[in-house]
């Protein structure tokens, strides 16, 4: 049978709000009875529940996650990092998704409103954002995980969105490349802006602008990249490389130009973004900017845990200064120079 604060309460001949001072350093009983409950409680292995430890100190010990989706094949390794930073600074883990859309927002926010968590990471707020902002506000700390420049008032991590699109413009420039299509993320994602701007404007500088018609719209799908070669086949557009903003749909590039007959990496060089992990086993292996996921959800994680445990007036400007994660371009054989 599992001993519980009444056990230690009755045998102690105390009341259980008096246990319960004395377990939790109140101060409020005499000497006395502090002692002799203290020794009931060694008497009767008696371990108070994580639970109620929380509750009496008004903390729950959870951090919620709140994600976009599971399906993207970069959350599982953001997750992952922040997982591993959480479980170091002994907080637990609550995840929620926007799958929803605004019914699965409706039950987040009623765990907001119950303290069902301590704190909250927010992966790719895009729409949430003012919402979030709220709750940040009415004193939640919030991290965010995110790709916009700016936030007011909340701590960021992101990716070097722009440093990664110039490494892959400057790899494909220096092989000779100077005609590609540019394969994008959803309109109104500041991440695919932020790629596209950097890339073309690598391109432009250096005398080769990427024309409007080179450039297609995507929705980060293998089936997205597939389509974009093919109208560009269809439209004739002259093109000599793809620079794919994600690893999903640069695998379909590399299977529709295996398809029409323009196979990387020779006849047409791809480059993509994330490095997730299966770029390595596209055919050819798929030169990617690599975006360390894990670094990225460990150092939300330990933003978060730094605010969670109050962190000292000299660290809020870090706290509150936006952290970009550097890049790293790898290079495989997706890419070589024109033969």
């Amino acid at each position: 049978m599992r001993v519980t604060i009444a056990h230690v309460a009755l045998r102690a001949g105390v009341s259980k709000a008096t246990v319960s001072r004395v377990l939790n350093g109140k101060g409020e009983t005499d000497v006395a009875t502090e002692a002799r409950v203290r020794r009931v409680v060694k008497e009767l292995g008696y371990v108070p529940s994580a639970r109620a430890v929380s509750l009496a100190k008004g903390r729950t010990g959870v951090v919620g996650v709140l994600a976009p989706t599971l399906t993207r094949p970069w959350i599982a390794q953001v997750m992952q990092g922040v997982a591993d930073s959480m479980e170091h600074s002994g907080h637990g883990l609550m995840l929620f998704t926007r799958g929803l859309g605004d019914d699965s927002f409706r039950r987040f926010a009623g765990h907001v409103d119950a303290n069902a968590f301590d704190g909250l990471l927010v992966i790719e707020p895009e729409a949430t954002t003012p919402a979030v902002a709220k709750m940040a506000a009415a004193g939640l700390p919030v991290v965010l995980i995110s790709d916009r420049d700016t936030d007011p008032n909340l701590p960021i991590v992101a990716t070097g969105n722009q440093p990664g699109a110039r490494q892959a413009a400057q790899h494909l420039l220096a092989l000779g490349r100077r005609r590609p299509l540019v394969v994008g993320g959803p309109e109104g994602y500041d991440c695919a802006a932020s790629r596209a701007t950097a890339f073309t404007d690598a391109f432009a500088e250096a005398g080769f602008p990427v024309p409007p018609q080179a450039q297609f719209p995507g929705d980060y799908s293998g089936e997205s990249g597939r389509v974009a070669v093919s109208s560009a086949v269809t439209l004739g557009i002259d093109f000599d490389a793809v620079f794919v903003h994600n690893d999903l749909s640069a695998s379909g590039v590399l299977q529709m130009l295996a398809h029409v007959g323009r196979p990387a990496p020779h006849d047409v060089a791809v480059v993509g973004f994330d490095d997730a992990g299966h770029a390595a086993l596209t055919a050819p292996p798929l030169t990617a900017v690599r975006r360390p996921l894990r670094d990225i959800g460990a150092e939300a994680a330990r933003i978060l845990a730094a605010a969670l445990n109050g962190a000292a007036a000299s660290e809020a400007a870090e706290l509150a200064t936006p952290v970009a994660i550097t890049t790293e371009l790898v290079v495989r054989e997706s890419t070589a120079a024109p033969t």
